[in-house]
């Protein structure tokens, strides 16, 4: 199951730690403060807001829509970032579900198109769900974007 983070809160903890493992923790970024973002998803009006793929009480993933995930593309939003499936949930098409309940969530909320970036060895994954490269090399990241009407022509 995908949830609203804001109807599951409970997870909100676990979010914080996958995120800040994966990709702050290195950077020097103390956990209270990826807690506290991910604690401004249980109360934003439209984003940030943060999805949990979840059976019951056990956490298998999450997906954000957040306004910004590149500062050299400050004028592109919003972004899905925050990818994350744990590795004992990976190859199930969890996280291609995450990405494309995320982007639904933010085409719902009135956005259109929606921007994330990923490594290139990871771009594949993305090309293959119908997200269009925008830009290559920012930063050693590819910029993609979809929108609305790509994905009701799919």
């Amino acid at each position: 199951m995908i949830s609203n983070l804001r109807d599951e809160p409970a997870f909100a903890g676990t979010v914080a730690d996958r995120i800040w493992n994966a990709w702050w923790r290195e950077q020097g970024h103390e956990l209270a403060f990826i807690r506290g973002l991910v604690d401004d998803n249980l109360t934003a009006e439209k984003i940030p807001l943060a999805l949990v793929a979840h059976e019951g009480a056990t956490f298998m993933g999450t997906a954000s829509v957040i306004e910004s995930d590149m500062e050299e593309r400050p004028q592109l939003s919003p972004w899905v970032a925050a990818v994350w499936v744990d590795p004992e949930h990976r190859g199930k098409g969890l996280g291609a579900a995450l990405v494309s309940a995320a982007a639904n969530e933010a085409f719902a909320r009135g956005f259109d198109p929606v921007y994330l970036c990923a490594t290139p060895e990871n771009s594949g994954f993305y090309e293959a769900l119908g997200w269009q490269i925008v830009e290559e090399d920012v930063g050693g990241l590819t910029v993609f974007a979809l929108t609305k009407a790509a994905v009701a022509s799919r």
